[in-house]
């Protein structure tokens, strides 16, 4: 029972937040017709939402380790709220920005605040499991974001939809705000907001943090920028495939992602006791065979697009557990500003990628029916070619984690 009083507060904010995330893959050829987007255009207005919420991370990591992951997330709900109901009323390009920017905001904390919320109220070793139940959380709203979105919208344009959605959002946050128990530390004297600044401080100067950061970065944020706008896109323009067809291979893949979430979360507790790897070990593992996954993809292999599409929802679900892998080597007490500066960096990343992905799009003129397929190859290329940097650079400074993490311990 306690465990559901935590939990399920955390998986319905979550839930709405990828929904947010990734509705826009859905309704992308509505919002082209209806605004007359170019790729870049569209890719900024989708990207903007990762923008607002990776320049929130920062902040938020000294919210939740001073205030707790209840209120901080409670009241940021709120704005994500009047993001959805302005984005649904809004008929210019800037206006859907302005909308967008706020539900970016609002679900900053949803699941940093879980995170936060976890490493309180679990023990470590529990971690990497409970953070998969929460990412499988994630994965059912960006299952609603696929078929059942394309369904409804037989129904309601998108404008009502997103009406809707804010109505939900109030709900979420009334709930977060009624059920959670308050942090255990409450009470306790809290330290002074310049220690809390300095102490961010030690982490951006922890070699064992930045041996792994920039490719679970780059890895996240390119699963986020082609699963929330431009995988719909590629399997008609690459593989040939129609609008009701890609809704379908769009849920088949968010269904892999939930299955990875749950999947690798569990595999890393288990292979942790049995073996002693650590969660990042089987996380770098996970990346590899996702950057391979892409480079099938650069190359212009179609053959099995339901394949891709799963193995790709599947490994590129790995990065998450860089998150358990730092809250098993740093303080408890540092766990908000570790995981929100992760966050940071992979939401910026999601938002440099996605908004680039249709910059390099828009360099080929336009087809018929769409874009170049030659442009996604390029725009692809490059993301295996950033991802394999980042894992050349984890192997190269692999060997001080080691001395890093048994000083992070002392």
């Amino acid at each position: 029972m306690f465990f559901a009083r935590v939990y399920l507060p955390f998986a319905l904010g979550y839930a709405i937040s990828y929904f947010f995330r990734n509705a826009n893959a859905i309704i992308e050829a509505d919002l082209v017709r209806e605004l007359g987007l170019g790729p870049a255009e569209l890719g900024l207005l989708t990207s903007v939402y990762f923008f607002s919420f990776a320049a929130f991370q920062l902040p938020l990591g000294i919210l939740l380790d001073r205030y707790g992951p209840r209120r901080t997330e409670a009241i940021l709900l709120l704005f994500a709220a009047m993001g959805a109901w302005i984005f649904s009323q809004s008929d210019s390009l800037l206006g859907l920005i302005f909308g967008r920017l706020l539900i970016g905001l609002g679900v900053s904390a949803c699941l940093m605040a879980a995170f936060k919320a976890y490493v309180i109220w679990f023990p470590s070793e529990r971690l990497p499991m409970i953070n998969g139940l929460q990412m499988v959380a994630g994965g059912l709203g960006a299952l609603g974001a696929t078929t059942p979105l394309q369904s409804a919208l037989s129904f309601s344009d998108w404008r009502g939809i997103f009406a809707i959605l804010a109505i939900i959002t109030v709900f979420s946050a009334i709930i977060v705000w009624g059920l959670l128990p308050e942090k255990q530390n409450a009470v306790e004297q809290q330290p002074e907001l310049i220690t809390q600044f300095k102490e961010i401080g030690k982490v951006f100067r922890s070699p064992v943090f930045w041996s792994i950061a920039p490719f679970a970065a780059i890895s996240g944020g390119t699963n986020m920028a082609i699963h929330g706008l431009w995988i719909k896109p590629w399997l008609r323009d690459v593989a040939g495939i129609g609008v009701d067809s890609a809704a379908q291979l769009l849920f088949a893949m968010t269904m892999a992602s939930i299955t990875g979430f749950l999947s690798l979360g569990i595999i890393a507790e288990r292979v942790s006791q049995l073996f002693d790897f650590r969660p990042i070990t089987i996380g770098v593992f996970g990346m590899t065979l996702f950057l391979l996954t892409q480079s099938a993809m650069a190359y212009g292999w179609i053959s099995s697009p339901l394949l891709l599409v799963i193995l790709f929802g599947f490994f590129g679900t790995s990065s998450i557990l860089i998150f358990a892998g730092y809250a098993q080597i740093f303080p408890k007490n540092f766990s908000g500003r570790v995981s929100t500066i992760l966050n940071f960096l992979i939401f910026t990343s999601a938002f440099i990628l996605q908004w680039g992905i249709g910059v390099i799009i828009e360099m080929w003129p336009p087809t018929g029916s769409g874009y170049d397929p030659e442009s996604y190859q390029a725009a692809i290329g490059a993301l295996v070619l950033l991802q394999a940097a980042g894992l050349a650079w984890y192997f190269f400074f692999n060997n001080s984690v080691k001395s890093s993490v048994e000083r992070l311990s002392t």
